[in-house]
């Protein structure tokens, strides 16, 4: 690698991640040098411990900025306000920020990040459709019975190949600084629809059971889930899945001048990878 590609390096933050491995992916598809940011990494980075932060900054121009497990998480606007300056004090130009719809923590990380000094994007993204395939949500999707404290409010499920092409195109290209690009799928569905079109290409019956809150968070602590997880995802189905991120956005279409991918595509072509089959 020359010393004009190491200043051209793009840190990856979360990049065993959804998004972030996506990212990277195509980073380095394109021949564009890239460093993973996780603490499995080669140079670890860990959002808790700040001595790891300098290290993976060392030549890098451009930062995707993914905080695991999300935003809403307490301190979580502080960590990244504080890592976005010291990127900025390492000679960072670019700064492109994953945040969440409707989390007032998730936007004061994006005020954080715009007031940085650096060029910044920000990418306000829906409920990801791989939830469902590659998170907590496949395990129950697999069993034949998905149980949430979520009614009828719909959600405009975007997919994260989406995502990452959108911030792709922040990290490497012109006319995305100082945007903020709220991303969605193209429609509207409640949960019960998304399990119906995952139940349809599968061609088995996985059955959708609203619970109350209370039952949610009793049965994931009884399966020994961490409380901190716990309180975190039954604030994102209660409070985020109020009805007020039930609205379309053409951020996709904004970035990348395509629409967005449908739900029924992403239900079809993961379906066909066998990981939703019972073992």
């Amino acid at each position: 690698m020359t010393n004009e590609q190491e200043r051209n390096m793009i840190l990856v933050l979360g990049g065993t991640g959804k998004t972030g491995r996506r990212v990277v992916e195509r980073l380095r598809d394109a021949g564009v040098p890239v460093r993973v940011g996780s603490r499995s990494a080669e140079q670890p980075f860990d959002w808790t411990d700040q001595t790891t932060w300098a290290p993976v900054l060392r030549n890098v121009n451009a930062v995707y900025v993914s905080f695991y497990p999300d935003l809403a998480v307490p301190g979580a606007p502080e960590a990244v306000g504080a890592f976005a300056n010291l990127a900025v004090a390492s000679g960072v130009t670019r700064l492109v920020l994953l945040s969440g719809r409707g989390e007032e923590e998730a936007q004061a990380a994006e005020k954080l990040i715009q007031s940085a000094g650096a060029e910044w994007t920000i990418l306000r993204s829906s409920w990801f459709s791989q939830n469902f395939s590659e998170d907590y949500l496949r395990e129950p999707v697999v069993g034949g019975e998905v149980f949430l404290p979520v009614g009828t409010v719909p959600e405009p499920f975007v997919d994260a190949d989406d995502i990452a092409e959108v911030a792709v195109a922040a990290l490497t290209g012109g006319g995305h600084a100082g945007q903020l690009y709220e991303l969605t799928g193209p429609r509207l569905l409640t949960f019960a629809d998304a399990i119906g079109e995952i139940a349809q290409a599968t061609g088995r019956r996985i059955d959708f059971v609203p619970v109350s809150v209370e039952e949610y968070a009793g049965a994931l602590a009884a399966e020994g889930v961490p409380v901190e997880v716990v309180e975190l995802l039954t604030y994102l189905f209660t409070t985020v899945l109020d009805g007020r991120n039930a609205l379309l956005a053409d951020g996709v279409q904004r970035a990348l001048g395509r629409p967005p991918r449908d739900f029924t595509d992403f239900a079809r072509d993961t379906a066909v990878t066998g990981v939703w089959d019972r073992t």
